[in-house]
């Protein structure tokens, strides 16, 4: 175990590298976007290879954010009936979605986009909006991107075993919404009690 758990670790690392860094593509992308505006408002002219970029550049950082995502769990569940269970079922539940619907969906997807990918590269493929962008780049990020998530699929898997073991602790133990909210709103009476000492003050 102490093998896979190293490996874990090496993907989770990877991952949360990433993750991290695309971060910064939403922020090229606004750039982008604000500067294709003004070129269109101020000379009356605009491209179509902007535009895609901008699609380009959000693309990539969903995609490639994925995985850096799932490592956080902070993927969007709906956790009305998973929160009634105890936090061993479910360790359980995440285990065989991580197993029968996540890895499957990803392996598939992988394997999809590598001749995709393949084919566009080879074949020069454009966009078919004039002045637009070659496409192959944008296929590619699909596929690092389901791939990378893949990865982190396998990490999850083995943490999620190594927890059930006793192995290791929980890195991401549970809140629910209710508990969430009521966090939230201790904090934010907190620090209004906090900023209104320092007003009496």
């Amino acid at each position: 175990m102490a093998g896979l758990l190293a490996l874990s670790r090496t993907i989770d690392r990877i991952n949360e590298f990433i993750g991290r860094w695309v971060s910064w593509l939403i922020l090229l992308a606004i750039l982008v976007s604000a500067g294709n505006a003004v070129i269109r408002k101020v000379f009356d002219t605009s491209s179509n290879a902007w535009l895609e970029l901008q699609w380009y550049l959000f693309g990539a950082a969903f995609m490639l954010a994925a995985a850096y995502t799932l490592k956080q769990n902070d993927h969007i569940r709906i956790d009305i009936v998973y929160g009634m269970f105890s936090r061993r079922v479910q360790h359980r539940i995440d285990l065989l979605g991580h197993l029968f619907f996540l890895m499957p969906f990803v392996v598939l997807m992988v394997i999809y986009f590598v001749p995709y990918v393949s084919l566009s590269f080879r074949s020069g493929e454009m966009s078919t909006n004039a002045g637009g962008l070659i496409v192959w780049p944008a296929k590619a990020i699909l596929l690092v991107g389901f791939f990378l998530l893949a990865l982190q699929g396998v990490s999850e898997i083995i943490k999620k075993i190594a927890i059930m073991r006793g192995d290791m602790d929980d890195p991401t133990p549970f809140i629910s919404a209710h508990e969430q909210a009521e966090l939230e709103a201790k904090a934010l009476a907190e620090e209004a009690k906090a900023l209104a000492g320092e007003v009496r003050s």
